[in-house]
């Protein structure tokens, strides 16, 4: 029997994708959609052939929707997922898992009860570039890491500017450009740097005068003094998504601009091969569903990723020393 598929919410600019990738997958079926709109939700079950529920609970008590994909607004994260796990039903959303850490115990405590999978949309783990990284980093090719700096942008925000303007409620998204964006460098910098950083700084942008930052810097320092960049920008279309490490015998870096990996050990550069990616975060869901096993990686580096944004976007609040 194919994994029986809810989609919560079409709010997310991802969610087509999801219904997309559920609708393709040969071991799941979409069943029904609930949306905080009724009549984006219901244009888009009629879509996809499956049943709208104007109220979230009737959707939940369905006997046919074993798992749901959740991709309501960032601050009813809490409220949704929770009440998903409670009705035990498998979950996987949209990153972040929540705006704060008090959220996300309660989510992750309603999973851990309920036993049901949880997990989070954190693709650019499961790419080919992070796995060869990991390797370069375990092989201790580039001596002890000294700093790690990773961007992504886009033009989201600037020229016809395709990003929905829901995007820049600050009462459904909790940020802008860092939280959305951002967290993708973040979870990056997060595991090559192999543990969470001392401190956290962040320096927020608005060129385009909206209410969310549009251009963010955020800079994580560990007590041995090893450095984190991240970079994450909706005012950028031409910047090419890109990493550098950099340690005391070596640098590697990706993607400036095109997608190659050279690494620097002992004074000469030479390309890497870039193996393929293990999997999209949806399949690799439906597959911890169907063997009852979880990522515990996953969502270990997902609640670290809230507390880094917690932590950056509170410093961003500051206003710096003025010059």
């Amino acid at each position: 029997m194919p994994l029986r598929l809810a989609i919560l919410s079409f709010w997310h600019v991802h969610a087509p994708d999801y219904a997309r990738q559920a609708s393709e997958h040969p071991g799941t079926e979409i069943t029904a959609v609930w949306d905080e709109d009724a009549a984006r939700g219901r244009a888009w079950a009629d879509d996809l052939g499956a049943d709208f529920h104007p109220d979230l609970g009737g959707l939940l008590a369905r006997g046919d929707v074993d798992a749901v994909v959740v991709t309501c607004p960032t601050t009813v994260h809490r409220e949704v997922i929770t009440a998903a796990a409670a009705a035990g039903k498998h979950i996987f959303t949209e990153k972040v898992l929540a705006p704060t850490t008090a959220e996300c115990a309660e989510i992750t405590a309603a999973a851990e009860k309920s036993g049901v999978a949880l997990m989070l949309a954190l693709p650019r783990l499961y790419d080919g570039y992070t796995t060869a990284i990991r390797k370069v980093l375990a092989d201790g090719e580039l001596g002890r890491l000294t700093l790690v700096r990773i961007r992504l942008a886009h033009g989201g925000s600037v020229g016809e500017g395709w990003l929905p303007e829901h995007f820049y409620d600050p009462a459904a998204t909790a940020g802008g450009a860092l939280i959305d964006l951002g967290c993708h460098p973040m979870y990056l910098a997060r595991l090559f740097l192999g543990r969470m950083p001392e401190t956290v700084t962040g320096s927020f942008g608005h060129v385009t005068k909206r209410a969310v930052e549009d251009n963010a810097v955020a800079v994580l320092r560990c007590a041995d003094g090893t450095l984190g960049v991240v970079e994450a920008s909706f005012v950028a279309p031409a910047s090419p998504f890109t990493i550098e490490l950099h340690g005391t015998e070596g640098s590697l870096v990706y993607g400036m601009p095109e997608p190659r990996m050279l690494l620097s050990s002992g004074g000469a550069w030479r390309e890497l091969p870039v193996p393929p990616r293990t999997g999209t975060p949806f399949e690799l869901f439906v597959r911890h569903v169907a063997d009852g096993t979880r990522d515990e990686e996953n969502l270990a580096l997902g609640l670290d990723l809230t507390r880094l944004m917690v932590a950056a976007t509170r410093d961003s609040r500051e206003e710096g020393s003025r010059i």
